[in-house]
């Protein structure tokens, strides 16, 4: 070995000729293994060149024989870095700023890592310290604002990007991270222009078509989410997060068969990705593909008590009966996605005339909560409740939408902005009570609850069970859906109603005509037994006991709600193998206007509730019908509800106390066509006198509930469970 060599190799390495250079560096290391240039320059080359296990075993080889080096060890942090080694990394890149503090590179990498080990303040304190040196550094503008966007703090990240674009205005990864700062704050389609800005740049840019799919999904775009979904995915084949983020928009095209297959994917990968098992649940129960469903759920139940993320809270409700299972499901999405931030209200008094409502919600449109509420907002007492609506959704164009922006003091639409400002704009309202009217449901955003914009925060109508969060004070339920027994599995507090916590309007109108039967596809003649809950709510052993039922009844059939067509062929083969015709399961297409649905209605003769998942607002439609509902009582808030409404509509003869008790008198009613008739009429008679569709009672029984809070919070006492007296009849 001579310096000639090390000299030459050291100018080739310089002038580009990368391989040339190897050759000399290796020729020397096999006669002197230990010779530290050699190691180096052999190691700066691997480097180069994305060979990072022997870059980092050279560069370690290197370090042994002389340790004083910072560039050695940010060079090693590099590759240890690129390996995926994040604490081994972190150490390398802690050495060389052990030797040269002002090391901007090394400092800037430290946070980078960090920020893959989701230490993000760690990171943030990294990128600022570089900054107060070199402020012209976009890139490390740009890191901070990655950082930031990791925490969810939109402005700030905002800001962030926009000073590495002043600086870089060309730079991809500034413009998509202004636009993912953009989508946080809810201003969708700036985020959507950066989107593309950076994709102009860089048009394999898989993150930003990923962010660009999420963003067209909440737009409700699912058809331009997927095909952004699908062009990541050439790119990164089988990535796990692009695979995730598409299940959701399948979901919403109900193209469930093909959610199944990229459920099963995520976790051929990763056993136990995020609510991967979950998510499989739900789309097999969307496909009726029962088959293996029974060993997922248990799969997945118990990596909910291991304390795991597998079930979004909705699907767990529609497959468990364990209150406690479903209150454990809650607290790890709270602590998961929508953790309490620092708190908006900090005590302050209010002085108003009347007692401010917010209710909050996405669904103010044709949706079943705002045919539901309708007549509740319109019957507040004005003289002491001002009813405010805070419209995260879209504008549907609708009578329903119409009437509600009438029913309210003030109807405020904020869907195109962010969770922390919404969470503001409350606080500046000055609302008395926040009332989250979707929980963990379709579109819901928690995250403007968990700044505590409000001194009262309800949980009410679009989830069923405790949210599990303790910026949620109460819970408004009755006595049925949530025995006293029960209070333990509930972070809130209960706040009871008397009768059905489920309000219901009376002004809905039902189409004078009513279809004939062979109008509706159904037969002339027979019976017709019918559940038009989401598919997702009927399991086995349900579907099992109405084959009994039609095994038992001649011509009779089953009338369900129309669906996917994997569904509608697994139904029916399902029915085979019960020994009952397929083709005695009927489908009923979806009906646009509100009074000609509830006109169909009446041609089916008892209406059979699902479980562990009970109908709710359906159940209400088909009572209001003048159809009968058959119910057992179940062991969740979500499996009480067909009782607690036959109570209040005065049929409690109708809940059985047991699966098997459900299915004898939903088999004793239909043999007994006499007593099916009695019932009817029994139904027809008290829709008129019984509470459950008095709306202005409820209304009333509601706004004692809100007293009852308000005044506690006025007290300086904490929220505490109660129960409210019934108003009477308000007629």
């Amino acid at each position: 070995m001579s310096d000639a060599q090390l000299e030459n190799a050291w100018r080739l390495q310089r002038a580009g000729r990368a391989p040339e250079a190897a050759r000399i560096y290796a020729d020397i290391l096999r006669s002197h293994p230990a010779n530290f240039d050699a190691l180096y320059g052999l190691g700066l080359i691997h480097l180069e060149h994305r060979h990072f296990a022997e870059a980092e075993r050279l560069l370690a080889a290197a370090i042994r024989i002389n340790s004083q080096s910072a560039e050695l060890f940010y060079n090693r942090g590099c590759a240890l870095q690129n390996l995926g080694r994040n604490e081994d990394a972190i150490a390398s890149f802690a050495l060389a700023l052990a030797i040269k503090p002002d090391f901007a590179e090394a400092r800037n990498n430290r946070g980078v890592t960090l920020i893959a080990l989701n230490r993000y303040p760690e990171a943030l304190a990294c990128f600022d310290r570089v900054l107060h040196e070199k402020p012209e550094a976009a890139i490390v503008h740009n890191n901070r604002a990655t950082a930031l966007l990791a925490l969810k703090r939109y402005d700030e990240a905002l800001a962030s990007s926009e000073a590495a674009l002043r600086i870089e205005p060309n730079a991809a990864d500034a413009h998509y991270s202004r636009g993912a700062a953009f989508a946080g704050l809810g201003r969708l389609e700036q985020a959507l222009a950066d989107f593309a800005r950076a994709l102009a740049i860089n048009a394999d840019y898989a993150d930003a078509l990923v962010h660009r799919g999420i963003v067209l999904a909440r737009q409700g775009r699912h058809d331009a989410a997927l095909a952004s979904y699908n062009h990541a995915l050439r790119i990164q084949p089988g990535k796990i997060d692009i695979l995730f983020n598409r299940v959701n928009s399948l979901w919403a095209l109900r193209r469930f068969a093909e959610a199944v297959l990229d459920c099963e994917q995520i976790l051929k990968s990763h056993p136990h990705y995020k609510y991967a098992r979950g998510n499989l649940v739900y789309s097999r129960m969307q496909c009726a593909e029962w088959r293996s469903v029974e060993a997922e759920k248990t799969a997945a139940f118990a990596d909910l008590r291991a304390g795991l993320r597998s079930f979004r809270p909705l699907h767990a409700v529609a497959v468990s009966d364990s209150p406690e299972d479903l209150l454990q499901c809650a607290r790890i999405w709270v602590t998961d996605e929508c953790a309490p931030r620092e708190p908006l209200w900090r005590g302050e008094g209010y002085r108003h005339d009347r007692i401010r409502i917010a209710y909050v919600s996405a669904d103010f449109r044709l949706h079943p909560v705002a045919t539901l509420a309708a007549g509740v907002f319109e019957n507040h007492d004005r003289t002491r409740f001002e009813a405010i609506a805070i419209s995260l959704g879209p504008e549907d164009e609708s009578a329903v939408r119409e009437r509600l922006r009438h029913a309210f003091d003030r109807f405020i639409d904020v869907r195109n902005r962010g969770d922390a400002e919404i969470a503001r704009q409350l606080r500046e309202t000055e609302i008395d009570i926040a009332v989250d009217l979707m929980g963990f449901t379709d579109n819901a955003r928690p995250m403007i609850f968990a700044h505590r914009p409000a001194p009262v925060q309800v949980n009410y109508l679009g989830y069923p069970g405790s949210m599990g969060a303790p910026y949620i004070d109460y819970i408004l339920a009755d006595k049925q859906v949530v025995p006293e027994a029960q209070q333990p599995y509930y972070e809130e507090k209960i706040a009871y109603l008397p009768h059905s916590y489920l309000p219901n309007d009376r002004a809905r109108s039902i189409a004078e005509r009513t279809p004939s039967r062979v109008d509706a596809g159904l037969p002339a003649d027979g019976f017709v037994f019918c559940s038009f809950n989401n598919l997702y709510k009927i399991t086995p052993d349900m579907f099992a006991a109405w084959m009994r039922l039609l095994s038992a009844i001649d011509d009779s059939v089953l009338w369900l709600s129309q669906t996917n067509p994997e569904a509608v062929c697994n139904l029916r083969r399902e029915a085979e193998a019960h020994g009952v015709s397929g083709q005695r399961i009927l489908f009923a297409p979806f009906i646009q206007a509100p009074d000609e649905y509830l006109a169909r209605l009446r041609l089916a003769d008892l209406f059979l509730d699902t479980a562990p998942y009970n109908a709710h607002a359906t159940a209400c439609d088909f009572l209001w019908a003048g159809v009968p509902l058959v119910t057992f009582t179940g062991n969740t808030f979500a499996g009480r509800v067909g009782a607690s409404l036959l109570s209040a509509i005065g049929l409690p003869e109708l809940t059985g106390q047991s699966a098997a008790e459900y299915e004898a008198i939903a088999l004793g009613l239909a043999r007994n066509p006499s007593k099916l008739a009695t019932i009817r009429e029994k139904l027809a008679r008290n829709r008129a006198t019984h509470p459950l569709f008095d709306t202005a009672r409820f209304t009333r029984n509601l706004e004692a509930a809100y007293t009852i809070m308000w005044e506690r919070q006025q007290a300086g006492a904490p929220p505490a469970s109660f129960a409210v007296d019934d108003a009477g009849d308000c007629r």
